[in-house]
């Protein structure tokens, strides 16, 4: 897939949350057994970072790099 190589482009970071044991959280530990070593072969330098919690719901959170600055606009209106 064309996109695994463009990932850094538009992203800062990808992080992956899930438990290691749930079900629900099976298709999560699938995407990481199959794509994170071609992923991380792609972009050596984009930090992708995968957190194991038992008990918590899959989670993906993409970070696009203009949350520090929203959060500068939003303190400094404080």
């Amino acid at each position: 897939m064309a996109w695994r190589s463009q990932l850094s482009r538009n992203l800062k970071e990808l992080r992956i949350l899930f438990c290691q044991t749930s079900p629900s959280s099976a298709s999560a530990r699938s995407f990481v057994e199959q794509n994170y070593k071609d992923l991380k072969t792609l972009n050596p330098k984009f930090p992708i970072l995968i957190r194991e919690c038992r008990g918590i719901e899959p989670q993906i959170w993409a970070r696009y790099g203009i949350e520090d600055h929203c959060l500068k606009q939003l303190l400094s209106s404080i």
